[in-house]
């Protein structure tokens, strides 16, 4: 599928992934750490954007920042700009130091704060830059260090944070540390950051356009944002997808509802579960509604889907052009 425009305009928080250009490292040495952050600083303070969350690794960064006055592209052209002609400058090289493409996604403040602040500020521990939690506290390129009563970034929005987990500083930071300490055991958290975990399934029933982080309530809200509401993705109805799918294949619409076992039925039934579930975000419930299959079958149905795409490239096409018409 073709990539999107960004979701963006002051107001939003957004969670930033930037990696260097074929996955080589953007910061070299200390120095290149400590420039970054005060252009990091800098930028924050020109644009009047809160940072919530921020960790620096060798060959990428991931920002949580709420642009209040400025949009977030706007923002990230200073930071992005300055670093890369000064990396450029002092290390003797030429051409492009980042992806052409930098990541963002618009999250729910309500309700991913926390969960998000968690995940950027525990990268340098689950990449292995620090071997435990108490080397993270040390650790000067990360957020984390700050909230737990290190010098913080400034413009970093430590207080708003820490009260969140108490009302005496002391405390929040006991709690926030706690906090932190539980979000180990999870992992990676691929949903955070806009990719589908293994049960794709749950994910979907929650995000539905993935350049956001939130469920049906906060695209809503964001629908009704002036100058937001085009760019947010409506869904092609399922009934319609039934229709567009079953005429890929020669078929009725029907026809895709039935237990027959032909060949070209059954290839429709799994392009549509992959294509209700993957590509539109329809919960597996919603799209086995439209087949008479129960959730588990409807999710064996899309994965089976996924590989007959894949194999067909062709077919592949023919959908996305047929899944295009209402964008």
């Amino acid at each position: 599928m073709p990539r999107k425009a960004r979701l963006d305009m002051p107001g939003l928080m957004q969670h930033v992934m930037v990696r260097g250009i074929e996955k080589r490292k953007i910061f070299l040495g200390k120095k290149d750490y400590a420039l970054f952050g005060q252009y990091l600083a800098r930028a924050l303070e020109e644009t009047n954007t809160v940072c919530y969350a921020w960790a620096l690794l060798p060959n990428h960064f991931h920002l949580l920042v709420q642009p209040c006055e400025a949009t977030l592209s706007q923002f990230m052209r200073r930071l992005l700009t300055r670093y890369a002609v000064n990396f450029n400058r002092r290390h003797q090289r030429v051409g492009h130091l980042f992806q052409n493409r930098y990541k963002s996604i618009v999250c729910d403040e309500e309700t991913y704060l926390l969960e998000l602040v968690r995940y950027i500020h525990l990268n340098p521990l689950r990449a292995g830059v620090v071997p435990d939690l108490d080397a993270l506290g040390l650790y000067p390129w990360c957020g984390h260090a700050g909230l737990v009563g290190h010098d913080p970034l400034p413009g970093q929005a430590v207080s708003e944070i820490l009260q969140h987990f108490g009302k005496r500083p002391a405390t929040a930071r006991v709690n926030y540390l706690s906090y932190v300490a539980d979000g180990i055991a999870e992992g990676r958290r691929p949903e955070l950051v806009g990719r589908a975990p293994r049960d794709a399934e749950e994910f979907f029933e929650k995000i539905v356009d993935r350049r956001v982080l939130g469920g049906e309530n906060f695209l809503e809200q964001l629908s009704r944002k002036k100058g937001l509401a085009a760019q947010i993705d409506r869904k092609l109805p399922l009934p319609e997808l039934l229709t567009r799918i079953a005429g890929l294949f020669g078929l009725r619409p029907e026809e895709l509802g039935l237990r027959g076992r032909q060949n070209a039925v059954s290839e429709a039934r799994a392009v549509f579960c992959h294509a209700a579930i993957w590509l539109l975000g329809y919960g597996g419930a919603s799209a086995g509604g439209m087949l008479r299959l129960g959730r588990a079958a409807v999710s064996r149905a899309a994965r089976r889907g996924a590989g007959i795409l894949m194999e067909q490239p062709r077919l592949a096409k023919k959908l996305e052009r047929a899944i295009e018409l209402t964008q």
